[in-house]
């Protein structure tokens, strides 16, 4: 989960897919690791483009046999002030796909259990552009470096008897990528002691390019494009806590994605809902001075998920 805004923070966010993986059954395998890499790639789009739907969902579709994607991220974003409106953004994410390949030799059929396992980091620096009263308008450039490595383990055994070059991303392959891109974000930040109001609309077009891959066969870009919306809602309770007034929080986002996202996990757009509170823990001598809990629903095309959002201001 990444939400932007003018004080640092570190939201966390864990969220697992399952998603169909047809035809997996093949003869010739080469096509296949190279369809499934790429797709790596186009998932990876979903930890670089800072987007709060897609950090947590739960797809579950019958039928065929399933490939699994898990993926935790840490991810922030802040202007340094109102002085110098230098904006920066950053986070790491980890994300680890399970795609179920059927391998044949002609006389007999193996499952080959394989593990891809990517690392990423991304990161953009903006500025803003006041254009009206707490209104600004954020340029930004992005920039990411990512690597997916496949580790067979145990099911190495069974691929004694292979000939197809591109076998050998899938024995302890890796695959490199890094991505350039751009956000165009309209950002309006209300602060009062009676309410606080964050609204924020997002348009992001980061392309990915892979560079170093062990194997010829599954070299490739993707694309990763999406525009968003955002809005908070933040007041007292009425109650106490730490010497200073409780808040509660409620949150929106609709996200539509436009690049090789696009229809990849079997949605174009997602919607999500959110309430919780936050704590101020500005008036003790502590690191952490704002601790906020959420707890959020979303759903879309054929896809629904709930999740517990933790976010912290510094």
């Amino acid at each position: 989960m990444i939400r932007l805004s003018s004080k640092y923070f570190l939201p966390f966010s864990l969220f697992v897919f399952t998603c169909p993986a047809s035809g997996q059954s093949f003869d010739i395998i080469g096509g296949k690791v190279k369809r499934h890499a790429n797709e790596a790639l186009a998932l990876m789009a979903f930890t670089v483009v800072p987007d709060l739907t897609s950090s947590f969902l739960s797809i579950s579709q019958g039928g065929g046999e399933n490939s699994d994607l898990l993926m935790t991220q840490f991810a922030g974003g802040a202007t340094i002030s109102r002085e110098t409106p230098l904006y920066l953004e950053g986070g790491l994410s980890y994300m680890r796909y399970d795609p179920q390949f059927v391998a044949s030799n002609g006389v007999e059929t193996r499952d080959i259990p394989t593990k891809w396992n990517t690392l990423a980091a991304s990161g953009g620096i903006g500025w803003d552009f006041p254009i009206a009263t707490d209104l600004v308008l954020r340029p930004m450039f992005n920039f990411s470096l990512g690597q997916v490595a496949s580790d067979l383990s145990a099911a190495s055994r069974y691929l004694a008897w292979r000939t197809d070059h591109d076998l050998s991303f899938l024995d302890g392959g890796k695959m490199n990528a890094y991505g350039l891109g751009g956000s165009l974000m309209l950002d309006y930040e209300h602060v009062s002691p009676e309410r606080e109001i964050d609204l924020e609309w997002r348009y992001t077009n980061i392309r990915l390019q892979t560079f170093g891959s062990t194997s010829e066969g599954v070299k490739g870009s993707s694309s990763a494009e999406a525009t968003s919306a955002y809005a908070r809602y933040r007041a007292p309770t009425g109650l106490s806590a730490l010497s200073r007034p409780l808040r509660y929080v409620l949150e929106a986002a609709h996200t539509t994605y436009l690049g090789d996202q696009r229809g990849l996990l079997g949605f174009n757009h997602m919607t999500s809902l959110g309430g919780g509170f936050e704590l101020d823990s500005s008036a003790h001598s502590v690191f952490v001075t704002r601790t906020r809990l959420v707890l959020r629903y979303a759903f879309g095309q054929n896809v629904r998920g709930t999740a517990v959002g933790l976010a912290m201001s510094f």
